[in-house]
């Protein structure tokens, strides 16, 4: 009979051999609870990490998560679920070639953006605005993605993930353009918490991932979605292909696939046998151009926030709602019947502006529309009274 806990070992063994000498080992991994079931299954680490983070509840969520166009109805439009699943196969693809972990980077890319609240980055700006206002800080997707997987999933519980991929969730701040990275080695959990108290301390400030599968992450994040947003404003009528300046159609091409496929082929060819992952000079330029056109012509474009005031709204009057119903324990409130129920009593203990903005950041945008109808517009009566 095949031993699974020998097998498990055997692919470790083969590790060695078979990855690159800056490669994360699946031995490497470090957990703040050892268990016991991980060590003696098939199983490796990191792939144990992705399992996880694919059948959470916060990854299902993902399905109706906006990645940047909200309120539009349309079937070819991406939301975030489609980015991550592009993010992870780009990454592995990167590190295939590269002879770097590749559960350790589909784990890092599956979580990286766990902790978005609906209707992207401009949900994160309001929910932040509220946050600061109640004294608990900025809110930050990176840092909520290590929170949800730690404090809040299963109850309370956590998912006893480990550091390497926490670390790459925290670090992949994919929002800033970077043409080279190398991976800060030297990190601990007390190093993770940290960072997290300087980054909502300082949220501009720089953090490098502890892994080169964390730097790919990073990097393949720019690449997943730079060409994918461009394509879906082309077919809003946003812009138009002619309008791409000159530079990108030369160096990286016209279309998602030819930017795609350029940009990871420039990666791996400057980046082979490096402790860094970087691009040439003239393509790293060239997807900076890109970046700022898309920007400009895009994410900043008032055409398509003509309901951002009315949202932002309604997330001051959910949050002040919520934290009424937190503070006077009303159960009958959403907040206790789908969110607290049966959550964790160490949990429960958080200051109820925590509490209030981890339930609305888990929120679908659909959700938080669902709750905002039930709760601030008037309702049907029902054609009979007991």
């Amino acid at each position: 009979m095949v031993n699974l806990g020998e097998l498990r070992q055997e692919l470790d063994r083969q590790e060695e051999v078979r990855l690159a000498t800056y490669a994360t080992r699946s031995s490497q991994a470090i957990r703040r609870r050892f268990e016991e079931r991980i060590r003696e299954g098939h199983r490796q680490d990191f792939a144990v990490d992705a399992d996880r983070i694919l059948h959470s509840r916060a990854y299902t969520r993902y399905i109706d998560k906006t990645q940047v166009f909200y309120l539009i109805e349309h079937e070819h439009i991406s939301h975030r679920v489609l980015h991550v699943q592009l993010l992870s196969k780009i990454a592995r693809t990167i590190g295939k070639y590269l002879r770097l972990n590749e559960d350790l980077i589909e784990a890092i890319a599956l979580g990286h953006d766990i902790g978005h609240p609906p209707f992207g980055h401009d949900g994160e700006r309001i929910l932040s605005k509220l946050c600061e206002e109640h004294g608990v800080g900025p809110f930050l997707h990176s840092v909520q993605g290590v929170w949800f997987l730690e404090r809040v999933e299963k109850n309370g519980r956590g998912l006893n993930l480990s550091l390497q991929v926490l670390d790459g969730i925290l670090c992949h701040d994919g929002e800033t353009h970077l043409e080279r990275l190398a991976p800060d080695r030297e990190k601990t959990f007390q190093r993770l918490e940290e960072e997290i108290h300087q980054k909502m301390t300082d949220p501009d400030m720089a953090l490098k991932p502890m892994t080169l599968e964390g730097c790919v992450v990073r990097l393949a994040d720019s690449i997943s979605y730079v060409g994918r947003d461009l394509e879906d404003a082309i077919t809003l009528n946003l812009i138009s292909r002619e309008e791409l300046p000159a530079t990108v159609v030369e160096r990286l091409g016209r279309t998602n696939g030819a930017i795609v496929y350029s940009l990871v082929s420039d990666l791996i060819t400057h980046s082979y046998n490096k402790n860094y992952v970087g691009y040439s000079p003239e393509v790293g330029g060239a997807l900076k151009t890109l970046r700022d056109f898309n920007y400009r012509r895009i994410y900043d474009n008032p055409r398509i926030k003509q309901e951002t005031g009315k949202i932002e709204g309604l997330f001051a009057d959910l949050f002040q709602r919520f934290f009424r119903d937190v503070t006077a324990k009303q159960y009958h409130s959403p907040i206790w019947r789908e969110y607290l129920a049966g959550m964790d009593e160490e949990y429960l203990e958080q200051a109820p502006a925590i509490i209030v903005r981890d339930y609305l950041a888990s929120m679908t945008d659909a959700t938080f529309l669902r709750q905002c109808q039930e709760l601030f517009f008037p309702q049907p009566l029902p054609l009979k009274f007991a």
